[in-house]
């Protein structure tokens, strides 16, 4: 049973759990990633994507916080997702969970709008950090 803050307990409520957005074109992938963040108690996948067009709809519906993007989708790549994101009257953090380490995919991700970029290989552990720190950085430019 929680407490109701109080002069005395002055505990705040929990913040709620940042809407997360996934789009990659592997089920598998998104399988993945929506089990290692179902015990992350500040973040909540909301929605799954396999390409781009279903990402925008998604994002467009549900005003995601954060937005993971592979690079490689079918119809649109994620640098044209990335931008129309950005676009959005509030857009979400964009953070690039790809295959690809190049130094031109990095730059080409960044020069999308995109706010991280996490190599698949790096794993969940750092992904996950990486969404912390941004949301983090979010929340001190916005106070």
């Amino acid at each position: 049973m929680r407490l109701m803050p109080t002069p005395e307990n002055k505990t705040p409520w929990p913040e709620p759990p940042h809407k997360i957005l996934i789009v990659d074109d592997s089920p598998a992938v998104r399988e993945a990633l929506r089990w290692a963040l179902e015990d992350v108690s500040d973040l909540a996948v909301v929605a799954e994507a396999g390409d781009g067009v279903q990402a925008l709809e998604w994002a467009t519906r549900l005003a995601p916080d954060v937005v993971i993007l592979d690079i490689e989708l079918p119809g649109a790549d994620g640098y044209m997702v990335a931008r129309s994101l950005k676009a959005l009257p509030n857009p979400p953090l964009v953070i690039f969970l790809t295959i690809h380490s190049d130094q031109t995919s990095w730059r080409r991700s960044f020069e999308a709008g995109g706010d991280g970029f996490v190599e698949k290989g790096a794993g969940w552990l750092a992904l996950i950090a990486q969404i912390r720190r941004l949301l983090a950085d979010r929340s001190k430019k916005s106070s």
